[in-house]
C-alpha cells in the first residue's frame, strides 16, 4: 500500500450548493464574500442548476480556500467543495478512469460522496449515483486511496450523466449531509410541517455543545406568531416553557402538556415581563420589518438568542438581506452590545431564510 498524501492537488475553484433558483443569490454572496476575503475570481451560475461556481483566476491551495469561503459563513450554501477538474462528455461505459486520473498517486481520503444537485433535472440520476458511489470507494479502497486519517471528502458532483464536477471538502469546514441537506423525519406528533424549519435550524445553525448548554429543561421562550405550535412544540420538547404569542388558536395537544402559556396578542407588540433565554418567530412579514422587531428584542435584553425567519422579496434577494442584518447590528450596537448573526437558507425554507441571532 502507498504511503498516503495529505496536501491536496489545487483547486480551480469553489462550487457551493443551494436551492435550485438562487443560484444567483449564492454567486452574489461567492463573489462578495472572494472579495472581502482577497480571493481572485468570478461567480457563474445555471438557471436552476442547483449549485453555483466560483472560479479563481489562478489555482489555489483547497485548505485555505474552503477556510475562506466555508460553508457555514454563507447563506445560500448548502455546501462549499474546492474543485479539482471538470469533466464534460463522460463516456457511459467507464467514468469511473478519467475521474481516478485526476487524482495524484498516493492521495488519500477519508469517504467518497457521488452526488446530483437537488434539481429537477438532476433527480433521475439518483439511482446511478448510488450504484457509482459504490463502486467508487471499492476503487480507492483496493488501491489504498481510503485513509480514516484524512482530512478530505471526495465529492463527484453529476448535474448529468456525462458531465461531473470533482471535489473535495475539508470534512471540519463542510456540511456533515449528504447533498448539505439534514434528512429529517416529520413528527407525528407536531402540529404543522414548519416545525420541520426549526428542527434544522438548531442542527445547521448552532454547534452539538451549544444546543446542549442553551436548551436545558426548566429555561423559557417566546415564540411569536405561534399558532398552530409547530416551532413551540420542537421547544417543548427540549423542555422550556413557552410563552406562545398569536391571535390564533394553538394545539390541544401540545396546550395539554402543561409548559405552554397562550398570549392572544399582536407579535409585533408584544414584550415579555421579564427576561427570557429565548425568542423564536416565523411571522410572514416584510424582512425589514420582522429584522427590526428581532434587533428591539435583543437590543432591550428581552431575549439573548434568538430564531427568526425571513421572508425574502422576488428581486434583490441577497441585497435586502444584508441591508436588513446592517440595521439590525446598528440598532444593538446603539444599545451598547454587539450582535453575532449565523444565517442559512436551509432545505426546509422556501422562499426565506432563517437566523439566529445572539447578543454578547
Amino acid at each position: 500500500m502507498s504511503k498516503i498524501i495529505t496536501s491536496a492537488p489545487f483547486a480551480s475553484g469553489v462550487v457551493v450548493y443551494c436551492r435550485a433558483g438562487f443560484e444567483s443569490e449564492a454567486a452574489q454572496e461567492l463573489d462578495a464574500t472572494a472579495a472581502h476575503a482577497g480571493v481572485a475570481g468570478f461567480a457563474r451560475t445555471e438557471r436552476n442548476a442547483g449549485f453555483a461556481e466560483f472560479v479563481l483566476t489562478q489555482q489555489g491551495a483547497p485548505d485555505a480556500l474552503l477556510r475562506l469561503l466555508s460553508w457555514s459563513r454563507l447563506i445560500f450554501a448548502r455546501q462549499t467543495l474546492a474543485v479539482i477538474g471538470q469533466f464534460k462528455g463522460l463516456p457511459r461505459e467507464d467514468r469511473l478512469t478519467p475521474l481516478l486520473a485526476a487524482l495524484p498517486p498516493g492521495f488519500g481520503v477519508r469517504d467518497v460522496w457521488v452526488e446530483t444537485p437537488d434539481s429537477d433535472d438532476a433527480k433521475p440520476l439518483t439511482a446511478f449515483c448510488r450504484s457509482f458511489n459504490n463502486a467508487f470507494v471499492q476503487h480507492l479502497r483496493r488501491d489504498g486511496g481510503l485513509d480514516p486519517a484524512s482530512p478530505w471528502r471526495l465529492h463527484a458532483l453529476f448535474p448529468s450523466g456525462e458531465r461531473c464536477l470533482l471535489a473535495l471538502a475539508l470534512i471540519d469546514h463542510a456540511a456533515p449531509w449528504p447533498q448539505g441537506i439534514p434528512r429529517l423525519k416529520f413528527p407525528r406528533e407536531a402540529p404543522s410541517r414548519s416545525t420541520l424549519k426549526l428542527d434544522e435550524a438548531l442542527q445547521v445553525l448552532i454547534g452539538t455543545g451549544e444546543r446542549e448548554r442553551w436548551f436545558k429543561p426548566g429555561m423559557t421562550a417566546v415564540d411569536l406568531g405561534a399558532a398552530p405550535g409547530g416551532w413551540t412544540w420542537q421547544l417543548v420538547r427540549r423542555g422550556l416553557h413557552v410563552t406562545a404569542v398569536d391571535n390564533g388558536p394553538m394545539d390541544e395537544q401540545l396546550m395539554a402538556s402543561g409548559l405552554v402559556a397562550h398570549k392572544r396578542e399582536d407579535g409585533f407588540r408584544f414584550q415579555p415581563r421579564q427576561r427570557v433565554d429565548w425568542m423564536v418567530c416565523d411571522m410572514v412579514e416584510q424582512p425589514r420589518r420582522v429584522a427590526a422587531r428581532m434587533a428591539d428584542w435583543l437590543a432591550e435584553g428581552w431575549c439573548q438568542r434568538s430564531v427568526f425567519n425571513l421572508k425574502l422579496p422576488m428581486k434583490k434577494r441577497y441585497a435586502e438581506v444584508q441591508q436588513a442584518f446592517d440595521a439590525m447590528r446598528e440598532t444593538v450596537a446603539a444599545a451598547g452590545r454587539e450582535l453575532e448573526i449565523r444565517a442559512k437558507q436551509l432545505y426546509h425554507d422556501r422562499e426565506e431564510i432563517t437566523v439566529f441571532a445572539q447578543t454578547r
